[in-house]
């Protein structure tokens, strides 16, 4: 029942949400060698326990980005990780809501809310990071989605798209120029990030074979097309040098 429900989510998503933005032109992949500077950072999104095989909201094959990205790692100077952190009964959780189903959706303060299963509760082993991701030099882990009250997909702001993270004052901070985003999904935390890190005036590359989406019904082409119109750019692993 789950799974139907979620692909008639997802289905929805890709033909109104989405829909407008048909016709953008495809991404490319970068035509160069890119050898991250101290000016750039890889921020790594929501590579947990929840949304892996086995997890509360897997994501499909997504412990494949866990030897991708500790490939990659060691050449980037600085690195943030991010962790989904909700508190017990959040708002995004289907039942939070008296009748609702996991992938149904209700009406919050802030906007349309996709209703989730229970999942990366705060100090569970649902929520811990991937055990076998090794990325001993990271200095920063966002913890984002732990105000009961509003959900979080962007490491960078909110869902109610007020609430800032202070990601963007950290790596501003610290003289960040260009970010590289990798992690799960591809079609929701790590395609919002991407796309608020262009907002924020960040250069912004997606790694496509560090990343991995949900991808039913064309929700994960449809996520790139709308990453294409804000200036994300699409490499992969083998192109960071």
């Amino acid at each position: 029942m789950i799974a139907s429900s979620r692909r008639a989510f997802l289905k929805s998503l890709s033909a109104a949400g989405l829909a407008g933005i048909a016709g953008l032109p495809l991404i490319g992949h970068a035509a160069e060698k890119i050898k991250p500077s101290a000016h750039s950072a890889l921020i790594v999104v929501d590579v947990q326990n929840c949304f892996v095989t086995n997890g509360t909201l897997p994501v499909p094959k997504g412990e494949e980005v866990v030897p991708i990205i500790n490939r990659i790692a060691p050449a980037f100077e600085n690195v943030v990780i991010t962790q989904d952190w909700h508190t017990p009964g959040h708002t995004s959780f289907a039942s939070s809501h008296a009748g609702k189903k996991p992938f149904e959706t209700t009406k919050l303060a802030y906007g349309t809310q996709v209703l989730w299963p229970d999942h990366c509760v705060q100090g569970t082993e649902d929520a811990a990071l991937h055990k076998d991701l090794k990325i001993p030099h990271a200095q920063v882990i966002v913890r984002k989605g732990y105000h009961k009250d509003v959900d979080s997909y962007s490491a960078f702001e909110e869902a109610d798209r007020k609430t800032a993270t202070g990601l963007a004052g950290y790596l501003r901070q610290r003289g960040i120029r260009t970010v590289f985003v990798a992690g799960l999904a591809t079609d929701f935390c790590v395609a919002w990030t991407a796309m608020d890190a262009r907002k924020l005036g960040f250069e912004t590359y997606v790694i496509e074979d560090a990343a991995r989406g949900i991808d039913l019904n064309g929700s994960l082409a449809a996520a790139w097309k709308q990453m294409t119109a804000k200036g994300v750019k699409k490499i992969q692993s083998a192109d960071i040098t």
